[in-house]
């Protein structure tokens, strides 16, 4: 019953301070300093390639619709 009294806000709020210093130690813990960086890579490289996926599909998706324009004409 607590739970149905909490605004849904403070559910998914963002960590504070002290909640990434601990997350960030948590990091260093699990993966230990060499391995951070090969993380980051490989999340960057990720992160690119989601972008690079979804600039494809919004580019495929306005050419669609300029031929279909065309077409009308």
């Amino acid at each position: 019953m607590i739970l149905a009294s909490i605004h849904p806000q403070f559910l998914i709020s963002m960590p504070s301070g002290g909640e990434w210093g601990i997350i960030l130690l948590v990091v260093i813990v699990l993966f230990g300093g060499k391995k951070i960086p090969e993380l980051a890579r490989g999340i960057g490289k990720g992160i690119r390639e989601f972008n690079d996926a979804k600039e494809g599909v919004k580019s495929d998706i306005e050419s669609g619709i300029n031929s279909k324009e065309s077409d009308k004409k």
